[in-house]
């Protein structure tokens, strides 16, 4: 039984990501970011994680998949989660997918489930996580 019904969290957050591998058009056009956020809003908190993604020969296209560890409070709520993306790019209109890793909760935080969306406007990235709190 869900300790909480669907909650909408709305977060703004700070995003810096630095590649850690020289572009190599030779290995597919493939780039490797290490992802550093800081959360701000109803998130409270940082995330790290790596991000693999590919470029194509089209502008605006490509594609990507990501982990980041979430570690902060979500609503008062002080614990970690897991977050699991996957998303490509046509032209430049996007499509992400980001959900809770099952399972990967801790502390206040354990049995969280949902989806995150990603919202990038005029460069800045906000956050809405429609989410779930299970009960032991």
């Amino acid at each position: 039984m869900p300790r909480h019904s669907v909650l909408p969290m709305k977060s703004t957050a700070h995003v810096r990501s630095k590649g850690d591998t020289p572009q190599d058009d030779s290995a597919g056009g493939f780039d490797r970011l290490l992802i550093d956020k800081q959360f701000h809003g109803e998130l409270e908190g940082v995330s790290k994680g790596q991000m693999l993604a590919a470029r194509t020969a089209v502008k605006g296209s490509g594609g990507y998949v990501a982990l980041e560890l979430v570690t902060g409070k979500l609503n008062g709520r002080q614990g970690s989660f897991v977050l699991q993306h996957k998303g490509t790019m046509s032209k430049g209109v996007h499509i992400m997918h980001v959900t809770v890793v099952p399972d990967s909760g801790t502390d206040e935080l354990a049995g969280i489930a949902g989806a995150m969306t990603i919202i990038i406007e005029a460069g800045k990235h906000s956050y809405s996580l429609e989410y779930t709190l299970g009960g032991k």
